[in-house]
């Protein structure tokens, strides 16, 4: 069996400090690129203050949950659609209806569609690229209870 090692070629001490160096160098390098990528992209904060908000939390919930509404969002020929039905199924008008269309980890793509009620569901021209989006929606009912939720949009193109 010949020696796998090239005539002549000493492994130096200088060697194994330049692979360790190179070795290190290419992880701290991925880890600052994705802890820059992180930061940059973090959306800040949700609440001013999350004690205030725990402490309202549940009544909010209540309140949102005695309206009884599911929201179905889907995505056709350039249009999102957002279907509001309260238990019997029966379509709802919100009185007020704001939504912001983006993606989970990144604001920079967030936008914030008119939508309008056409009789059975709301609906706003707005074309997406494929993957997840995140459709986040405050309403309010006709007696003033707030209606909040975050509705996972799948887009497939």
């Amino acid at each position: 069996m010949e020696n796998a090692v090239k005539p002549g070629f000493t492994l130096k001490g200088w060697h194994v400090l330049v692979g360790f160096v190179a070795a290190f160098s290419v992880i701290i390098t991925v880890n600052v690129v994705m802890a820059t990528q992180a930061i940059r992209t973090f959306p800040g904060l949700e609440v001013a203050n999350s004690y205030v908000a725990s402490q309202e939390f549940d009544t909010r919930r209540a309140a949102q949950e005695k309206l009884g509404w599911t929201v179905y969002a889907d995505d056709a020929d350039g249009w999102v659609h957002l279907r509001i039905t309260d238990r019997d199924g029966t379509s709802v008008r919100a009185k007020e209806l704001q939504a912001v269309v983006g993606r989970a980890t990144v604001r920079t793509q967030d936008v914030t569609p008119a939508f309008a009620y056409n009789g059975s569901y709301y609906e706003a021209p707005l074309a997406l690229a494929g993957g997840k989006w995140d459709v986040r929606i405050n309403a309010t009912a006709e007696d003033g209870t707030a209606f909040t939720q975050r509705v996972i949009l799948h887009v497939t193109r």
